[in-house]
C-alpha cells in the first residue's frame, strides 16, 4: 500500500467513526477526542487532517450527501419527463423520497449512520442549516416546482409549508429513534424502512390534496382547519 493509500484509507476509517458517534450522539455530544479514540489514533492526527469538528462532520456529510442528491435529482427529473406535464403530487414525492430508501436497502452497512446522521443534521439549525442549504437546496426546488403544476391552486408559500411537514416527518423516519416500536408494543419497528416506505408517500400526499382543495375553495389559512371535513365530504 503507498503512502497515499494509507493516508487514504486513515481518513476513510476516521469518518466512518465520526458518522457513527455523531449518528448515535449528536454533533454536540461527540468531541474530536472522542472520534479520536474510537478510531484508535491520536487526536492530532484528526487535527491534522481536518482541523476542527465542524470540518469533520463537513467531511462526513460530503461522502454520501452528493450522491443521495444526485440520485434524488434523477429520479425527479425522470418522473417529470414521464409525467410529461401531468404530474400528480403522489408520483412526485414517491420520487423525491424514494432514492433514499433505495440507498438503505441496497447498502444497508454504508447507510446505516448517514441516513440517522442525515436526520440530525435536518434538525439542527446551529450546525446544520449551511450544509443542508449546501446540499439539499436545488433538489428541493425541483420538487417544488413539480408540486406547483400537480397542485395549481396552492401558492408556493402553501408548497414550501408542505415540503416542510414532509421532510419533518421523513427525517424522523430515517432517523430510526424506537419511538414508535415502543408507542405499538413492537406492533411497528422504526428500522422497518420498506414498511414505512409504503406509507409515507400516500399519507403525505393527502396532506398536500387537503390543501389543495382549501384553496380551490377560496378559503383563507384561518378557515381551513374549520371547514376541511366539509370539503373532504363534498368529495
Amino acid at each position: 500500500m503507498t503512502k497515499a493509500e494509507r493516508r487514504a484509507e486513515s481518513i476513510r476509517h476516521i469518518l466512518d467513526c465520526a458518522e457513527r458517534l455523531f449518528a448515535e450522539r449528536g454533533f454536540h455530544g461527540v468531541s474530536l477526542k472522542d472520534i479520536a479514540a474510537d478510531a484508535d489514533v491520536h487526536h492530532t492526527l484528526i487535527h491534522y487532517y481536518f482541523g476542527d469538528k465542524n470540518a469533520v462532520v463537513d467531511a462526513v456529510f460530503a461522502r454520501r450527501a452528493p450522491l443521495s442528491c444526485q440520485r434524488r435529482m434523477e429520479a425527479l427529473k425522470e418522473y417529470e419527463r414521464e409525467a410529461a406535464g401531468a404530474p400528480t403530487v403522489e408520483g412526485a414525492l414517491s420520487a423525491f423520497l424514494s432514492s433514499d430508501f433505495d440507498l438503505y436497502q441496497e447498502q444497508p452497512d454504508e447507510w446505516k449512520y448517514a441516513l440517522a446522521l442525515g436526520a440530525q443534521v435536518a434538525n439542527a439549525p446551529d450546525w446544520g442549516a449551511d450544509i443542508m442549504e449546501k446540499h439539499f437546496d436545488p433538489v428541493v426546488q425541483q420538487l417544488i416546482d413539480i408540486l406547483e403544476v400537480a397542485l395549481p391552486a396552492c401558492s408556493r408559500e402553501d408548497l414550501y409549508w408542505g415540503y416542510h411537514f414532509v421532510t419533518g416527518a421523513f427525517m424522523l423516519t430515517l432517523a430510526r429513534t424506537g419511538r414508535i416500536d415502543k408507542l405499538s408494543d413492537g406492533l411497528c419497528r422504526s428500522d422497518d424502512l420498506p414498511s414505512a416506505r409504503k406509507r409515507l408517500s400516500a399519507f403525505m400526499a393527502a396532506g398536500f390534496r387537503a390543501l389543495h382543495a382549501c384553496r380551490q375553495a377560496g378559503l383563507s389559512a384561518q378557515d381551513m382547519l374549520e371547514q376541511l371535513p366539509v370539503i373532504q365530504g363534498e368529495g
